[in-house]
């Protein structure tokens, strides 16, 4: 299982931090590398496990992405990227993608938008999954070459002719819908110079989330002492509570329901991640519920495990000790005989979209919160917003 979030420092909302690169950068952030520099020396580990360098790539010109994996600009460009390579590999053209953020430098609510963070095995499944036809290195632990070449969103380009000058530097096109995209401004600059003249353009303003630098993980800080100063509530669930919980008809969010209890291994071991997907998600229509099967009695127990753990979603216990009619009222016998931890996730109509008894599989259960809550409320760059 793929997971970054039992990291001590982990920093958190790309669709809430999409800003243009013609904006104010602030005074830590490098400078952008200007037209005609050379092409900086590097040495970084690719997705494949080898070690890649400046000298590696000998083709007539070198197209540099600075690109990561939970960005959602990041994500609508992919197929175009691979496009680019198909449609300019015959070309001598060599197209490579770099990461640039500082993995622990990106907040949980900066990942609602993605299943994947930007971890090196993270970069490995998500360049697996969408079966990338380009090599990815990796510069977040150091970023070394991001400070020299000064990306300042995701994707980034820049282009180096034969000479390794850098002759373009910009975006891929002018919209991260594809098909409202009017000027391509990487393909034309390329043209151009495979036909040995000066690009029309040379450098674009740039548009996706802010590269995330190291600094900024001293940053996260703050949100962290803010989220864990957020207060804890336990109330008692009854069988009409319980009923209401499970139909999940008036929310118009996406339910995740987690039943669980103090005593439980497992349970008590997930819930440090149960709270962070909470902050991860919550800023979407998404809505976390746990429910601890105790008796009515345990309830002092049960909150200062839960406050203990800042765990600011909604908390039920079981209000009576009436466990078969409780659990009656929340689920049928032949969906859950009582097993815990017990998961439920619950479209905005009550259907389930993920069920998992026992420890959950946390990537498995991304993949059907991201696609679902998407579909509830896109992100405007993936897909028109209709009235």
């Amino acid at each position: 299982m793929i997971s970054r979030f039992t990291r001590a420092a982990r920093a958190v909302a790309c669709a809430l931090a999409m800003l243009f690169a013609g904006g104010a950068m602030a005074a830590n952030e490098p400078p952008v590398l200007p037209i005609g520099s050379p092409l900086p020396a590097f040495s970084l580990p690719g997705i494949d496990g080898k070690t890649y360098t400046d000298k590696s790539f000998t083709s007539d010109f070198l197209v540099i992405i600075f690109t990561c994996a939970h960005c959602p600009t990041a994500q609508a460009y992919e197929e175009r990227i691979k496009k680019l390579v198909t449609d300019y590999s015959a070309k001598k053209v060599t197209i490579l993608a770099i990461n640039p953020n500082h993995d622990a430098a990106v907040r949980l609510d900066e990942l609602a938008y993605s299943d994947l963070a930007d971890s090196f095995p993270e970069m490995q499944e998500r360049a697996k999954r969408a079966k990338f036809n380009f090599m990815w290195l990796d510069d977040g632990p150091k970023q070394e070459l991001s400070h020299k070449m000064g990306p300042v969103a995701t994707p980034h380009v820049f282009i180096f002719d034969k000479a390794r000058k850098l002759r373009f530097e910009g975006r891929i096109d002018d919209s991260e819908r594809e098909s409202s995209a009017t000027k391509f401004d990487t393909r034309v600059a390329l043209d151009a110079l495979i036909a040995g003249k000066e690009p029309p353009v040379t450098s674009t303003r740039v548009f996706g989330c802010s590269v995330k630098w190291a600094e900024k993980v001293e940053e996260y800080a703050k949100f962290k002492a803010r989220w864990a100063a957020e207060p804890v509530t336990l109330e008692k669930a009854d069988v009409a509570t319980l009923k209401a919980i499970r139909a999940n008809k008036d929310s118009g969010k996406i339910r995740f329901i987690n039943v669980w209890a103090t005593w439980c291994g497992p349970c008590v071991s997930e819930f440090d991640e149960l709270v962070e997907h909470n902050i991860r998600f919550r800023g979407r229509p998404f809505e976390m519920i746990t429910i601890a099967a105790e008796y009515p009695d345990m309830e002092g127990t049960v909150k200062e495990f839960l406050t203990k753990k800042h765990a600011s979603m909604k908390n039920y216990i079981l209000a009576s000790d009436n466990k078969d009619e409780l659990y009656d009222a929340f689920e049928s016998v032949k969906d859950w005989r009582g097993e815990l931890p017990y998961t439920l996730i619950l479209d905005e109509t009550g259907k389930v979209i993920y069920r998992e008894k026992g420890e959950l599989d946390f990537l498995a259960m991304r993949r059907a919160i991201v696609p679902a809550l998407n579909r509830l409320k896109p992100w405007g760059g993936l897909s028109p917003i209709k009235p």
